[in-house]
């Protein structure tokens, strides 16, 4: 009552937002940017001084720029006063537009020709190294995409006024711990005596600061001892709650959806970027991050990055985890494509950062349901642990447990988690997304089902993903400033930064033998048109899957047969690549924009023409082997007894017959000849070969390339002839 009737919240929001400017002690504005507008994201970007700008065009602050979707470079060149003292933190403020949309628009910083760090909507502050502060001239070169602007053709960025500034750390600090305090007695209920307690304290500090002059040096005297009394009115506040929160620091990046794969290789740099430089000031920082295939990206495209990221990892900060090549679809994709998803994936971790540097976890937060067979198949991978937030999209049911074992078909189990941080202003009831505001980590508890499944005394641990995603971005300074201060906060679950292996490992000690079973696919009550979109890419990477199975069957029969032949790795680990980069859950569903499929069915187009030079290679090799003037595949597990088709003009011409000399029942159609070879063992290669008949216009020549296609629309497995 009495904080409610002097509007206490109220008063301590409109203080914050008086004192938060001030964390910038000083402040210089940038000469304005240039601009040139580029034709795609994987343009050569002009960021070193060998590049003139003198034509491009100059942005005035304040001014609208840039159109929707637009890759673009921005220059100017700053330098440090040399008054300033270089004790204090230096950072470039970099408020170049807000889109609206995820982290738009963003780009990626180079200094003086070199990337560095990236700014977005979310990022704005890039702290400066040393070497940038000693007061000479430095060329800063943005390189970036707008996004997409609200999906409004006619909008542009506004570009506000950029600056070099320093940093008031202890004022930054101040206002940290406000910004968590407040939060979390808006946010607690009216009979938590923890409430009035941290509006005393916010009270009581924001009396001894002196906000009479802003920017006056009495301001930032009174700083240190604001704090201090905040500091002891939130210690005399209560204990915090004897729950414990995992905080990993994660950046879902989609593979293509609203964006193309150029544009992905672009986000994973920028995010990875940004995690490289938050990890400086803040050590306990830990990130986790999944998805090969953007390791890869950022392998080919920055490897200085690269090699820090490695390093990273040694130091046991950066996690990788996931174990799949990307975040497939888990409904479409066909089993083997999935065992090949965690083949390729934990190669990938292992061949780079070395045995058992990935975490064992099946990641994928985002995937519009589970079949029933995954728990087997992860396993069979080597990983023990499964989490998503997908589930928590439903529709109409929420799913009864956030932590439980899942049992496969065959009955293998993996321990799950669901993590329950609600997502902001949605009605969906958990997010990989989290930007750790204090609703967000009391609404993890208190949207937690499972708060009495642990042993005796111990309530289970819980999880949660931080930073923004979906188009990339990851966590902030702001985000982690959170942690910091809620680490043991009164009224509060304890949070801390943390792996998700770890977290794992904490619940299966903790939980792991109380936990409920779920015996059953995981099925999404969400996105249910995603099995008929876009049919073309679905028949596509079916296809693609049948033939390069049926490839790497001849390849191996080739291999075995003939010692000359080289078993083509280099080309079928490509095909598999791009097979699975188009499993991912935005591209084979249907739910991506129409150039990512434009590009998609480009990519089909190269497995094809791969799956089909092996195929042949391996043909001629067998052939040259076994003789014989035409030959009949059975690339399955099982025996068969089809009649195949084969496209010949002058099939009536033509008697087969086999090597011990029986004949191959034939009859023309139209277009060619059905033939039945009879019963085909399992993975098999038969040999035919052309005998004249009493009509006999000479031997036909068989073309180079027949195939021969079942006439049985059940399946699309070919029977193939060279």
């Amino acid at each position: 009552m009495y904080h409610s009737i002097r509007f206490t919240s109220t008063k301590i929001h409109r203080h914050l937002s008086l004192i938060e400017p001030l964390a910038y002690r000083c402040r210089q504005p940038l000469l304005p940017f240039r601009y040139r507008k580029l034709q795609s994201p994987l343009a050569d970007p002009p960021v070193s001084a060998r590049t003139d700008d003198g034509d491009w065009q100059t942005i005035p602050w304040g001014s609208y720029w840039c159109e929707p979707k637009a890759d673009f470079v921005l220059r100017t060149r700053f330098q440090v006063p040399d008054e300033w003292d270089t004790a204090s933190p230096v950072a470039l403020y970099l408020p170049i537009g807000e889109a609206g949309d995820f982290s738009h628009p963003e780009a990626l910083a180079y200094i003086d020709g070199h990337p560095y760090a990236a700014c977005d909507r979310h990022h704005q502050e890039i702290i400066l190294a040393p070497r940038c502060v000693d007061g000479a001239a430095h060329l800063l070169a943005l390189h970036g995409w707008a996004g997409s602007l609200r999906n409004d053709p006619d909008a542009r960025l506004l570009m506000r006024e950029c600056a070099l500034v320093q940093i008031d750390q202890p004022t930054r600090d101040l206002i940290a711990l406000a910004r968590v305090a407040l939060g979390i007695a808006d946010h607690l209920d009216d009979h938590q005596p923890a409430r009035a307690h941290l509006y005393d304290a916010l009270d009581q500090a924001f009396k001894i600061l002196d906000t009479r002059e802003p920017f006056d040096e009495r301001f930032y005297a009174s700083v240190p001892a604001a704090h201090q009394a905040l500091q002891a009115g939130v210690a005399r506040a209560g204990a915090p709650l004897d729950v414990h929160i995992t905080a990993a620091g994660h950046a879902h990046i989609d593979a293509a959806w609203l964006w193309t794969l150029g544009q992905t290789r672009r986000k994973a740099g920028r995010t990875f970027h940004n995690v490289a430089r938050l990890m400086e000031p803040f050590p306990e920082f830990h990130f986790s991050q999944s998805q090969p295939q953007l390791y890869d990206f950022v392998r080919r495209d920055y490897p200085e990055l690269f090699e820090l990221i490695k390093q990273r990892v040694r130091d046991g900060r950066w996690e990788p985890l996931g174990g799949t090549w990307v975040e497939p679809d888990c409904n479409i994709t066909g089993a083997e494509s999935l065992a090949r998803q965690f083949l390729l994936g934990r190669a990938f971790f292992r061949d780079h950062f070395g045995p058992n540097a990935d975490a064992p976890v099946l990641w994928l937060p985002d995937v519009f349901g589970f079949c029933w067979n995954l728990p087997q198949l992860l396993k069979e991978a080597g990983l023990q642990y499964f989490f998503t937030t997908k589930i928590g999209w439903n529709l109409y049911n929420r799913f009864p447990y956030d932590s439980f074992w899942w049992q496969g078909l065959d009955g293998t189990r993996v321990l799950t988690h669901f993590s329950p941080t609600p997502e902001q202003n949605s009605a969906h009831a958990s997010t990989f997304n989290a930007h750790v505001s204090p609703e967000q980590v009391l609404g993890t508890w208190h949207n937690f089902q499972q708060k009495d499944w642990g042993q005796a005394g111990v309530t289970p641990p819980l999880l949660m993903s931080f930073g923004w995603g979906d188009g990339g971005g990851g966590p902030t300074r702001e985000m982690l400033e959170n942690i910091r201060e809620l680490g043991r906060f009164p009224a509060t679950p304890q949070i801390r930064c943390g792996t998700v292996g770890e977290f794992f490992w904490q619940l299966e000690a903790e939980a792991g033998e109380r936990l409920p079973t779920w015996n059953g696919e995981l099925y999404l009550e969400n996105h249910r048109g995603t099995y008929t979109t876009q049919s073309r890419n679905k028949r596509a990477n079916r296809k693609s899957e049948f033939l390069l199975h049926d490839a790497e069957f001849l390849a191996a029969m080739a291999a075995l047969l003939c010692p000359q032949y080289r078993y083509p790795h280099i080309e079928l680990h490509r095909a598999w690549e791009l097979v699975c980069l188009n499993q991912f859950h935005d591209i084979i569903p249907g739910s991506s924009i129409g150039p990512a499929y434009v590009e998609s069915l480009q990519q089909y187009a190269e497995v094809h023409r791969i799956g089909d030079q092996v195929r042949a290679g391996a043909l001629a090799a067998i052939a040259a082997q076994l003789g014989g003037d035409m030959w009949v595949v059975n690339p399955t597990s099982f025996p068969r007894r089809d009649l195949a088709f084969w496209a010949y003009a002058e099939a009536g011409n033509v008697t087969l017959q086999r090597s011990d000399g029986s004949l191959v029942p034939v009859q023309p159609v139209d277009g060619g000849l059905l033939l039945d070879a009879g019963e085909l063992p399992p993975y098999s290669v038969t040999p035919l070969f052309l005998a004249p008949r009493s009509n006999d216009f000479g031997r036909p020549k068989p073309s180079r390339s027949n195939d021969f296609s079942r006439s049985d629309k059940q399946t699309t497995k070919t029977l193939s002839v060279s």
